[in-house]
């Protein structure tokens, strides 16, 4: 017993001193699968749900939201007897959160139960996109996260707007992370200085994406990653990763680890073993693992240093035109 407990009070002092390294910059870069088995940080929820949001303006003037403390911030749809109830052209500006911000309608992630349940039919794609929040504006913030991903577009959502904030901090796992059934997002002018256990940005299976004039200045693990998450948790992706217009953006590669990539247009083609748990339908991951990153365009994006693992294009028919370094 008085091992058990020994071990135990020493699990918890490396944790501790892990997660004070880390968010003091002491610790060199440490991967995702490290880093979640950190203690998760207590955090509270500030909840905007539903049609009664629509158009609502949250302007901080510089303040932070909720006193500071840590809070997920969450943009949700509710789920209703007839159908979704939707939140449209919700503003955030101007201001300071301690935490993260997830949207999502569906469900939170692509593994959810309703979200996994529509994959199996056909028209998923559309199904998600109308029960998801469309039209939010996040601008002229500072976001400082804290283990969870600080920005996650969950699946389905669209038409979303990230203009001129800046995310520091550290995540377990990615700064932002596009999920699938997601498209026609906007991130434009942010600069991304997380200290992250993955690639900075995942595009998983979202399309049409507009990432632009953006900084990426820790990309240990990566800048960004095309992909299709083939059946984690059941789900059937249906879309592909296609038709994003990555441009203008800044990559600071110096701390670039071996095997990661400024930018990775399919960077897993099935090389996951969950991508059979959505075998037996007609359609989407199910019949093909592969990401399918194709007609992507990549233009005017600086890589310093110049490096051959700048950009490296594991789909068809991508348009890139690149500045390897000034």
């Amino acid at each position: 017993m008085k091992i058990l407990v020994r071990s135990v009070v020493l699990l918890l002092l490396i944790g501790s001193a892990l997660s004070l390294g880390i968010t003091q910059g002491w610790l060199p870069r440490t991967p995702s699968f490290l880093l979640k088995l950190l203690p998760k940080p207590k955090f509270e929820k500030y909840k905007l749900e539903g049609s009664g949001e629509n158009g609502r303006v949250m302007n901080l003037d510089g303040a932070c939201l909720n006193d500071g403390k840590l809070t997920e911030l969450v943009i949700r749809s509710k789920e209703m007897e007839k159908g979704w109830d939707v939140p449209a052209r919700i503003t955030i500006r101007k201001g300071r959160i301690h935490g993260s911000i997830r949207i999502y309608g569906l469900g939170v992630n692509g593994e959810a139960p309703k979200v996994r349940d529509s994959s199996h039919r056909e028209g998923h794609t559309s199904r998600a996109q109308a029960a998801a929040p469309h039209g939010i504006v996040l601008e002229d913030l500072q976001i400082e996260a804290d283990h969870r991903i600080p920005l996650y577009l969950g699946p389905g959502v669209t038409g979303v707007t990230v203009r001129n904030c800046t995310f520091t901090g550290w995540s377990a796992s990615t700064t932002v992370y596009l999920d699938a059934e997601s498209g026609g997002n906007r991130i434009e002018g942010c600069a991304f200085d997380v200290r992250s256990g993955r690639e900075v940005m995942a595009i998983d299976g979202s399309a049409s994406n507009t990432i632009i004039g953006n900084r990426f200045l820790q990309v240990g693990y990566g800048g960004i990653c095309l992909y299709r998450n083939c059946g984690e948790g059941g789900t059937v992706r249906h879309q592909t990763p296609h038709g994003n217009m990555i441009g203008n953006n800044f990559f600071d590669l110096k701390e670039l680890r071996p095997g990661s990539y400024g930018i990775w247009l399919g960077s897993r083609q099935g090389r996951r073993s969950y991508c059979e748990d959505d075998a037996g339908y007609p359609f989407g991951s199910s019949i093909d693992n592969r990401d399918f990153a194709d007609q992507n365009t990549l233009r005017g994006n600086i890589f310093q240093p110049a490096s051959n693992r700048s950009v490296r294009d594991d789909g068809s028919d991508n348009r890139i035109t690149q500045k390897k370094g000034r």
